[in-house]
């Protein structure tokens, strides 16, 4: 059993910058990809960054391509994401999420999400 708990979201301006962590609990962490995802109000949730299990390999949406980092400690059992330049339009509910292979479309486990408010 692993549990997610995200933190590090608040309120930001236009422009700045924001980390936010999810710390996993277990012993089995590095054996999971870790991604990213969002959820504004009255859209559907999106995918937002996936990083692999060593951390060697990473993916971004587009959205957030260029302006956002994915990483990972597993000997902190923690992943990471760097937000920088953030618009009005990345305001949202952000989930980190753990499945065990690539091609799973289910995930194992959800965090229960830390809120990002981006003004303008």
């Amino acid at each position: 059993q692993v549990q997610l708990v995200e933190s590090g979201g608040g309120l930001v301006q236009a422009g700045g910058s924001l980390r936010l962590s999810c710390a996993a609990s277990g012993r089995t962490f590095s054996n999971y990809i870790m991604d990213w995802f969002r959820q504004a109000p009255g859209k559907e949730r999106e995918f937002v960054a996936a990083i692999s299990r060593t951390g060697g390999n990473t993916y971004y949406a587009d959205s957030v391509k260029g302006r956002f980092t994915i990483s990972r400690d597993n000997a902190k059992n923690t992943v990471y994401l760097q937000m920088n330049s953030l618009k009005p339009e990345d305001t949202a509910v952000y989930y980190c999420a753990a499945r065990r292979s690539w091609g799973d479309t289910e995930y194992d486990y959800w965090g229960q999400g830390t809120q990002v408010t981006v003004s303008s």
